[in-house]
């Protein structure tokens, strides 16, 4: 059961990747990246998707 949950968490992050105009391969990459390096909640924050979205649209 725990993989089917994975998987649909898996599943889930890409299509929200693709429906806030990012490509989920890479967007993917860089938080299994730093998440290694994470060591508060701010910086945890910064990996959510809708963040990740805001920066890469130059919002914020």
């Amino acid at each position: 059961m725990a993989g089917v949950k994975s998987s649909a968490s898996l599943c889930s992050l890409i299509e929200m990747a693709k429906a806030n105009a990012l490509e989920p391969h890479a967007y993917l990459r860089e938080v299994f990246v730093r998440l290694l390096q994470v060591k508060t909640l701010v910086e945890m924050e910064q990996l959510l998707l809708w963040r990740a979205a805001a920066v890469s649209a130059g919002t914020i």
